[in-house]
């Protein structure tokens, strides 16, 4: 299976990774930039809603903007054949959710961690005022080395949150904020209210409300206070349970005013200043509560313990006058919103039925073709026409429409039509001297196959060492290249210093040269003739990385103008001794002191 977006079937999909109540998710493959990727592919209904899918493009590639190390990046948004999917970073790892049924719960340190990583994620959206709406431990991963990445803002600020029974709504209404469940709208302060409950979550294993149904523990999390995390476990620090107070207050007043102050109180919660901190108490009612004060009587002092039964009496039949006219009311209102929904459920559609139709597939045709064959079908055609480069359809020839071929549309829908211009065709710019990596991604991007050909410096290149970046292109600039042509980056191979001993200066001047190494060499006087003219010492190990400008000092040995001598002793008049040089052969009539043949004339002697 693959995704197209006439984009030559750029993303292939491996296999599925996981499934939710809002989309699909599949390990794919970008062909193009030859990376793993994410493909999130939104659930079947969720495609058919129009309104829908139009704010989650357009949220998407506003989410798209955000650039920080613990959110997802996302690449692409797009659609096939009706199928709508976002293309974002792979991550290995699991999620929070995941981790929390395998742990249970986790410990004070690991918590902490990963809300400082939380927190200051959400304060990079935030300060592009960008909100999640949906924070929940099952869009957040982990990795192996701890770091997390938070998920899914472009379907969860696309999804207008219901209380249904969906798998999907009842795992975020745990993290719901009170005012969201009210239908108020969300704020920063709503992902900070979710961000306390995944705090709470964290460090005991369980969730602070429960019910049966979505409306039941929306009730709680509007109605009920946060259990205390102390009673069960009073290892906790005060100031980490005033975190998860402040964060999670009813009041929108009563939290912290953005996730840039939460993640800044994390940052010292377990600080020795703040171990005696006080309970953290909220400035502003949490709730407004609607109770009426009924007014005591009090029976008359005379014949007190006659009348009692009949004032009791009287009070029973009031209750259940009120509870049968309640009941009464009650049932009226179910039957009216029953009818109300079968009015809404059969009459109004059988009244309102449009047709609907398949959008025909007209690509490859000519403009007026494809006008005629949807006119015919029933549809308008949009008199501006679009223009799109392909590298398939003949220029002139539709590509494709807007909306797609063999979607579902109403009869009377307007479609507009894409003309190809064409193969596209791109100008190459001078990439020597840019980053390899960078080039690549960019001559990729244009579908260009790129390949490497790593050299070794010369004198000429050898000071783009190190540097990472062109040294030269198979293609000059100005060229002009389409999408499946070829292009050859030219690179350097790395660089190390070798050892240099036994060396002559001679060779390692030469490899100075190549690599521009300044070379700085000192003489060192030798006895030793196999180092004499050859490096004994060098200030750079062997193994490092040689940058360009680099500085070598050596050490090369030279012969020593100390003469070393050894005696020779007289063979006739042992008094007699002459000096000469090691190495050279005793005169006639001498031996070398300390000799065997000199020992053997001293017991002679004696």
């Amino acid at each position: 299976m693959n995704f197209s977006d006439n984009k030559g079937d750029r993303y292939e999909i491996v296999r599925s990774i996981g499934e939710g109540g809002m989309a699909n998710v599949y390990l794919g493959y970008d062909t193009i930039l030859d990376r793993n990727v994410a493909i999130k592919v939104l659930r079947g209904d969720l495609s058919n809603d129009e309104k829908f899918v139009r704010r989650f493009q357009r949220e998407a590639l506003s989410a798209s903007s955000l650039s920080h190390p613990n959110i997802v990046e996302m690449y692409d948004v797009g659609e096939d054949n009706g199928i709508y999917y976002i293309v974002m970073e792979y991550v290995e790892g699991q999620t929070l959710k995941q981790l929390l049924k395998r742990r249970g719960s986790l410990t004070l340190s690991e918590t902490i961690d990963i809300m400082l990583q939380l927190t200051d994620g959400m304060a990079h959206a935030h300060d592009s005022y960008i909100v999640h709406r949906d924070l929940k431990p099952q869009n957040i991963m982990i990795q192996d080395d701890g770091q997390i990445k938070i998920t899914d803002f472009g379907i969860a600020m696309a999804l207008s949150t219901q209380l249904t029974q969906t798998n999907s709504v009842m795992g975020s209404v745990h993290y719901l904020p009170p005012e969201q469940a009210n239908g108020k709208g969300s704020t920063i302060k709503s992902d900070i209210y979710s961000m306390g409950i995944i705090f709470y979550e964290l460090l005991t294993g369980s969730l602070p409300f429960k019910g049966e149904n979505a409306v039941e523990i929306a009730l709680k999390q509007m109605k009920e206070p946060l259990p205390s995390l102390r009673e069960d476990n009073p290892s906790i620090p005060v100031s980490v349970e005033n975190v998860i107070l402040k964060a999670t207050a009813k009041n929108p007043k009563n939290r912290y005013s953005d996730s840039r102050a939460m993640h800044d109180d994390l940052l010292t919660v377990l600080d020795d200043s703040r171990i005696n901190e006080e309970k953290y108490k909220y400035q502003y009612p949490e709730t407004e509560e609607n109770t009426k004060v009924m007014k005591k009587v009090e029976p008359k002092k005379e014949n007190t313990e006659e009348k009692e039964e009949p004032v009791a009496s009287k009070i029973e039949d009031v209750e259940d006058m009120k509870s049968r006219r309640i009941i009464v009311i009650l049932t009226i209102i179910f039957v009216g919103i029953l009818l109300i929904l079968i009015v809404l459920a059969i009459v109004i559609p059988k009244i309102t039925e449009v047709k609907s139709l398949k959008v025909p597939d007209v690509s490859k045709m000519t403009v007026s073709q494809a006008e005629k064959t949807l006119t015919d079908k029933g549809f308008i055609v949009n008199e501006k026409i679009e223009k799109v480069a392909s590298d398939t359809i003949k220029k002139n020839r539709v590509v494709k429409t807007e909306p797609p071929a063999d979607s579902i549309r109403v009869k009377g829908t307007k479609i507009t039509i894409y003309k190809s211009t064409g193969v596209k065709t791109y100008t190459l710019k001078n990439y020597v001297e840019q980053n390899y990596k960078d080039s690549m991604n960019e001559l990729q991007s244009y579908g260009l196959k790129v390949n490497l050909d790593k050299k070794d410096p010369d004198s000429e290149t050898c000071k783009y060492i190190n540097q990472d970046v062109v040294i030269e292109q198979s293609l000059a600039e100005g060229s002009s290249v389409k999408s499946g042509d070829e292009i050859t980056l030219k690179i350097l191979n790395p660089v190390e210093f070798p050892d240099f001993s036994g060396k002559t200066k001679d060779e390692i001047t030469t490899w100075a040269n190549n690599n521009c190494v300044k070379v700085n060499v000192s003489f060192q006087e030798t006895m030793d003739k196999s180092q004499i003219d050859r490096v004994i010492s060098q200030s750079r190990p062997k193994g490092s990385t040689v940058k360009s400008e680099d500085s070598l000092s050596i050490v090369v040995g030279k012969k020593s103008e100390v003469i070393e001598t050894r005696t020779c002793v007289s063979t006739t008049d042992p008094t007699k001794t002459k000096a000469v040089e090691v190495g050279t052969a005793c005169p006639d009539g001498y031996k070398e002191k300390g000799s065997s043949d000199e020992k053997k004339d001293e017991k002679i002697t004696n």
